[in-house]
């Protein structure tokens, strides 16, 4: 199946280059390249691609608007992209519901590894934005108990929702729970469906602010 994808950055080199990287992929097709937040919205409500590369500063509508609106409004999964390696960027971007935050200096292989991994359904942060995220929330005071939003979890549910915390992929957390990846897949599906999550990153956020996850268990 060919993954289609709408590039969205007001610089024209940039945005063609990544667009050049894509369209070289068999498995990949660039539907649109537009140059701002309004456009991309556009595009990816007349083309319906699966994944949207979404700059961050663009002018009008930027990245963080157009992503929300996307997120809200289409089925589209979206990955943000900025020379910032910003704080302020990160959290605002995963809140808007993004599934994927990289740096423009990321790599031409970890690019398009990225548009693959997110058109699964899965998700995918920088190395450094994941660090920000864990050190954003390790630094916050613990919270007494875990919230009360998670009772509707079993056990296993929860225990998967920690690891998934602790940034452990599906083979990994099932050769900790001593069950199959399938196994793993179906508590991954009742965590996020239970919790009303879009994917992996936002259960990330979740654990942290339910207090399942605090400096001495992350």
């Amino acid at each position: 199946m060919t993954i289609r994808v709408v590039v969205a950055d007001d610089q024209e080199l940039v945005r063609s280059g990544f667009a050049m990287i894509l369209d070289a992929q068999p498995d990949i097709e660039v539907v649109a390249e537009v140059g701002d937040g309004d456009a991309a919205v556009a595009a990816v409500r007349r083309l319906a691609p699966d994944v949207a590369l979404l700059d961050i500063r663009m002018p009008g509508t930027d990245g963080i608007e157009a992503c929300r609106a996307l997120s809200a409004g289409t089925d589209c999964r979206t990955v943000m992209l900025t020379t910032f390696d910003s704080d302020d960027y990160v959290f605002e971007a995963l809140r808007a519901g993004a599934s994927g935050f990289l740096l423009k200096d990321v790599r031409r292989d970890d690019l398009v590894h990225a548009v693959r991994v997110v058109a699964a359904g899965e998700s995918l942060l920088a190395p450094s934005v994941a660090r920000r995220l864990i050190a954003e929330y390790t630094a916050r005071p613990a919270a007494a108990a875990p919230s009360a939003r998670l009772e509707v979890l079993t056990g296993r549910e929860r225990e998967t929702l920690l690891h998934l915390a602790r940034g452990l992929s599906n083979a990994e957390i099932a050769a900790a729970l001593v069950v199959s990846e399938h196994t793993v897949k179906t508590h991954v599906g009742n965590v996020l469906s239970k919790l009303g999550l879009r994917d992996r990153v936002q259960a990330v956020i979740c654990a942290y602010e339910c207090g399942l996850v605090t400096p001495s268990t992350g």
